[in-house]
């Protein structure tokens, strides 16, 4: 059988394996397991972006003459404190323990009692902490015949003065969560469809189908086409999860202002994803084709996993503490680990363009040397049956 043309044999291969994986279950089931676990993540996230720390306190005797001060103490702490009077304590205790109340506070201003149920919120004590200590000091100011307004002017108008070196964005916090989220989905991609990879040249291997195909078609052009079209069966699910997300975000007013800065980090997360895929895939494709049974496929690429998984970890851990740390950038340079990290630091703005072109650069050049390493163990690994295929056997043929 006479062979085809590389792009035609690439471009087939790539094409039978869209149509196959995108028409199987495991497809429709894993991308709607994802999109109802994106989408509860937004959800969840406008649920605590609405509802804020409300408490709920019934006041009593003198204590009544505290409430607007109360409100206002919690509002400077950030805690909406909601006040309700009582007729009595007796009332005020069976609120509490029917939990119609977080607290009851009673007394005179200067010696105010809490009762709660079991714990006392830390806000709520410190908030009252600080009326007693005022009322107190008005008490001993108006002792000593001075006058306690003017002293509190006096101490209100006090200020340190900071001195920044540096602008503090105020959506730092959103550009991290997204930045978070895009390299978690990178990193579920890559590991999902390389493993998919690996498998899918172990199941040709055993059932020797893939001396069929290789009668008319080169190896590389076989591995390169799964890759492929794998790939692009990734990607497919990639762009769903990233079009979902953006509407439900956008709808739910969880993104903000950060719109562009999201549509921007799906942009550069779809550029890292056919990288660090194509990186991926032929190291799980060269994987693969060492070992003729998928009871030893994980055993071949336990060592990838191990190495992705510890990077993803470390380096997620270190995004969230400091972004534009020393030992962040190392990770995010390393080519292995860019495909997932890199996406993430250009979501946060921790990211210089010299650090995105470098690590594009390396990623690059990794790709080229995997690529052709990876073809070369696949060439001389793919039709060797049997016990699995030492490493080295493989590189020299």
């Amino acid at each position: 059988m006479s062979r085809i043309s590389a792009a035609r044999a690439v471009r087939l291969v790539a094409k039978r394996e869209v149509n196959t994986r995108l028409r199987t279950r495991a497809f429709v089931v894993s991308t709607a397991v994802l999109l109802l676990l994106l989408v509860g993540y937004v959800a969840l996230q406008a649920f605590l972006i609405g509802s804020g720390t409300t408490t709920k306190v019934a006041l009593t005797g003198q204590a009544q003459g505290i409430a607007q001060q109360l409100q206002l103490a919690g509002k400077a702490g950030g805690e909406t404190i909601e006040v309700v009077t009582v007729a009595s304590e007796a009332d005020g205790l069976a609120q509490v323990r029917s939990g119609d109340v977080d607290a009851l506070v009673s007394g005179s201003a200067s010696r105010l009692r809490v009762t709660v149920k079991s714990t006392v919120d830390p806000t709520l004590q410190h908030t009252l902490d600080g009326i007693v200590q005022q009322q107190v000091l008005d008490a001993q100011l108006s002792a000593a015949h001075l006058d306690p307004v003017a002293v509190h002017q006096a101490v209100s108008a006090a200020h340190v003065d900071v001195l920044p070196l540096e602008n503090r964005d105020p959506r730092a916090g959103q550009k991290l969560v997204v930045g978070v989220v895009v390299a978690v989905l990178l990193y579920l991609s890559i590991i999902t469809y390389g493993m998919l990879v690996a498998q899918g040249v172990v199941e040709e291997k055993s059932s020797r189908v893939v001396e069929i195909l290789l009668s008319a078609v080169r190896p590389w052009h076989l591995l390169l086409g799964k890759v492929i079209g794998l790939g692009l069966v990734g990607l497919a699910q990639l762009g769903i999860l990233a079009v979902v997300g953006l509407l439900a975000a956008l709808g739910t007013g969880v993104l903000g202002s950060i719109s562009g800065i999201a549509v921007g980090a799906v942009v550069w997360g779809v550029v890292w994803y056919l990288l660090g895929f194509l990186l991926y895939a032929m190291i799980y494709g060269a994987a693969g084709s060492l070992v003729s049974r998928l009871e030893d496929t994980q055993s071949v690429v336990a060592p990838v996993n191990i190495a992705l998984v510890i990077g993803f970890v470390a380096g997620i851990n270190l995004l969230t503490q400091s972004p534009d740390g020393a030992a962040t950038k190392i990770l995010s340079l390393i080519p292995l680990l860019s495909p997932v990290l890199m996406p993430a630091r250009i979501a946060t703005g921790s990211a210089a363009p010299w650090e995105i072109v470098l690590s594009l650069v390396l990623t690059a050049a990794l790709i080229a040397l995997v690529t052709w390493v990876g073809a070369r163990i696949y060439r001389n690994g793919v039709l060797r049956v049997g016990s699995r295929v030492k490493l080295l056997q493989a590189l020299r043929g």
